[in-house]
């Protein structure tokens, strides 16, 4: 479940998230955007990684305490160990990078309760949420983000549970996370790069 947004990161909202332990990372990532692959999301992260992701659908609309409403999806990926590549390009061969500042925060379900822990690939299910500010094609934006990872009963539970305990404080004044702005990135920037290609015209 991912919300985007257009503009710079504000204080606000940033204060607002750094209640819960958070690590940094800065990151760019080159998506295939042409030719258009129908559910996939194909990507080069940092350089390090080839990775493809599969939509298997929708899980629904999680409304969250009321303050926040979007689409769950099922995604399924795979990631490949790569060579650094000189360069990749983002003229006819349809790729497109994005430079993301993400603080990535990891929740726990057990015993029936929700909590914050130390970012780690440990074993258990988890929930990652992240907040990140994106740079594509020279302007701002920012996209708060649930990735739920483990046993597939597991994952509805988990997502509303960190939803649930996320959004337990008031989103700060101005800040709308809705259906209209809910999104995957492929999806995102298909929409953005469409855009781009009929101004050129």
């Amino acid at each position: 479940m991912r919300w985007i947004c257009p503009g710079r990161l504000g204080t606000t909202l940033a204060e607002w998230f750094d209640r819960f332990p958070a690590t940094a990372e800065l990151q760019e990532d080159t998506y295939l955007l042409d030719p258009h692959l129908p559910e996939l999301s194909v990507k080069i992260r940092s350089g390090r990684a080839f990775e493809l992701k599969i939509c298997h659908g929708s899980l629904g609309i999680l409304d969250a305490a009321g303050r926040a409403r979007g689409r769950m999806e099922s995604w399924q990926k795979w990631s490949f160990p790569v060579a650094p590549p000189s360069k990749v390009s983002e003229g006819p061969a349809g790729w497109r990078s994005v430079h993301k500042k993400r603080r990535i925060s990891q929740f726990l379900l057990a015993d029936g309760e929700i909590r914050a822990v130390t970012a780690g690939r440990g074993e258990e299910p988890r929930c990652a949420v992240e907040l990140t500010e994106v740079r594509f094609s020279g302007a701002a934006w920012w996209t708060l983000g649930f990735e739920t990872t483990g046993p597939t009963s597991l994952l509805h539970s988990h997502l509303e549970a960190t939803a649930s305990l996320v959004f337990a404080q008031d989103l700060p004044e101005g800040i709308k996370l809705g259906m209209e702005n809910s999104m995957s990135y492929m999806e995102w920037l298909r929409r953005r790069s469409g855009r781009t290609a009929r101004r050129s015209k």
